[in-house]
């Protein structure tokens, strides 16, 4: 059997080292048109910031090595031109010589990945404006940031790339501005969760805009950003608006495609031509949460599929069961997480769901170094079903995600959470992890024992006296800031001054992370009052109310 696999890096490489695996007499040829087959993708913008020093750290194989461990032949900088399925074979160009020939084949992998998003106004060749998707780009924007002369740098969209190469050029001493079309960064995130993020740039000295629309381009001698809210001057640019899948090789060889033009595969990651499979972020897969078709760009599910994908070229019977979009990033001293669905993508399905949020220490309170990170975890009502969770927050928020991820594709309901059996010490966690603490939430509201509100619905609360709008945190925390119109009755002092409190009118409940406000709301409803406690508490209101 002869397997031709056109792209490296994840998927490509993945599946060429799984397929030798399983099977030693099989014949491997690897196209690659850049000049490295096997690469740290998401390690690219810390190259340029610093963090990675060495430029062959990037490097995970080389063709030498491939072929050394695996008998792969790879060819680095040989490009597909085209796909003759009915020949099985692939026409190549060898991009040094220039040479042009065929390579037939048994099985063909696609692998080609994703190409970044360019705007019309962001198509103009000046060597100040930058892309970053592939090692030739990190050397370029290392080498030109390294050369001097950079003290002003824009970067467009607010994604996992944007951010982390507006915090990679901040770290070089070069004043960033990141300019972002919506009202928040990081699209897997709710805005409420996003504004964590929003204050750290704004504390290291980022320049954020949000609601500003990328136009284009001006490269006239100075070079400029044009937004619809000005021209903002720069030394370099950088266009991270995203990724489209590159397919332009499977349309024009008729294979069936799907949204944004990315290749339909099967779960067995075959695509419409039964002898042809494709991989990573060309494809269109099944979100595992809503079953919606999905384009999932990350590197974990690449890999997942290569060998997925190599198992079956070589008889095997292996299924990809979708993506949930677990993902995780740095930005700066804050680690931002997430997996399944957000409040924006359930509404948009169409699913009832409920949520908590909380602010737990990622280890024991009295331990020293106890970092505070804030949850947010949702559920289908009625099934209780988890859909997905949020984590912003120093230490111990990727420990978190990962448990919530695997408890989500273990099909557990929220109230499930409480019983997991987690590893404590004070140095790592509490005797009630944050996870169990989500799980303690979920179970009270669904046996009715509290009632919620949520921060976004306190502005629309009436001021009229209608009802009581309740701060149990101490007058000190009270006076530092608090929601208008709120009166503040310590918890402490709740049980003594509840003739304060008028039983007819319904109360809201606010603490600091909606701990004590809980602990409220249970005193008060064990006496009688309509309450709810305001999930989040004042410093998830504060939060949003940044911009």
């Amino acid at each position: 059997m002869k397997v031709v696999i056109i792209g490296g890096v994840a998927g490509g490489a993945t599946a060429a080292a799984r397929i030798r695996r399983l099977s030693e007499s099989a014949e491997i040829v690897m196209l690659e048109r850049t000049g490295y087959v096997s690469y740290a993708n998401c390690g690219l913008p810390y190259y340029i910031g610093g963090a990675i020093e060495e430029e062959e750290d990037l490097t995970l194989q080389t063709p030498q090595s491939f072929f050394s461990r695996y008998r792969v032949d790879v060819r680095v900088g040989h490009e597909a031109l085209a796909v003759d399925r009915a020949g099985k074979q692939v026409a190549v160009r060898d991009l040094a010589s220039g040479r042009e020939y065929r390579e037939s084949y048994d099985k063909l992998l696609l692998a080609p990945g994703a190409k970044p998003v360019l705007p019309d106004g962001a198509k103009i060749s000046d060597p100040r404006v930058f892309t970053l998707r592939t090692v030739e780009d990190t050397l370029a924007m290392h080498d030109f940031v390294a050369g001097g002369g950079v003290k002003r740098a824009v970067v467009v969209g607010g994604g996992f790339i944007g951010l982390e190469t507006a915090e990679n050029l901040a770290e070089r001493g070069v004043k960033v501005t990141l300019i972002q079309r919506g009202d928040h960064v990081l699209a897997p995130l709710d805005r409420d969760m996003a504004c964590f993020l929003h204050a750290e740039l704004i504390r290291r000295g980022v320049d954020l805009r949000l609601l500003t629309p990328f136009e284009g381009l001006s490269a006239e001698g100075e070079l400029k950003v044009l937004t619809a809210r000005g021209a903002i001057p720069a030394d370099m640019a950088v266009i991270a608006l995203g990724v489209t899948p590159d397919t332009a090789l499977a349309a024009a060889a008729g294979l069936a495609l799907g949204q944004k033009g990315s290749i339909v595969t099967d779960s067995h990651m075959r695509t419409s031509d039964p002898d042809i499979y494709a991989v990573g972020d060309a494809v269109e897969v099944r979100h595992f949460v809503t079953g919606a078709r999905a384009l999932v760009s990350l590197a974990g599910p690449a890999n997942k599929q290569g060998r997925i994908a190599a198992d079956n070229i070589c008889g095997g019977d292996s299924e990809y069961m979708g993506s949930q979009g677990s993902s995780v990033i740095k930005v700066f001293s804050l680690t931002a997480a997430s997996t399944g669905i957000n409040e924006k993508t359930a509404r948009a399905a169409g699913i009832a769901y409920e949520k908590v949020v909380l602010s737990p220490a990622h280890h024991a309170s009295y331990y020293p170094g106890a970092q505070i990170m804030t949850m947010k975890v949702l559920y289908e009502r009625g099934s209780l079903r988890i859909l997905g969770a949020q984590i912003v927050g120093g230490a111990g928020v990727d420990k978190r995600i990962d448990v919530l991820a695997t408890a989500l594709r273990a099909g557990l309901r929220a109230t499930d959470l409480k019983d997991l059996d987690l590893a404590y010490a004070p140095p790592y966690s509490s005797a009630k992890d944050p996870v169990n603490m989500a799980g303690y939430m979920a179970e009270n509201l669904a046996l009715g024992r509290v009632k919620q509100a949520y921060c976004e619905d306190v502005a629309a609360l009436p001021r009229d006296g209608s009802v009581t709008l309740l701060d149990t945190r101490t007058p000190f925390e009270y006076a530092r800031g608090h929601a208008a119109g709120f009166v503040n009755i310590p918890l402490d002092e709740l049980r003594g001054r509840l003739g304060e409190l008028d039983r007819a009118k319904p109360v809201y409940v606010m603490c600091q992370s909606g701990l004590r406000s809980y602990l409220a709301c249970r005193i008060l409803a064990q006496n009688g009052y309509d309450c709810y406690n305001i999930a989040g508490g004042y410093r998830f209101y504060a939060a949003n109310l940044c911009e």
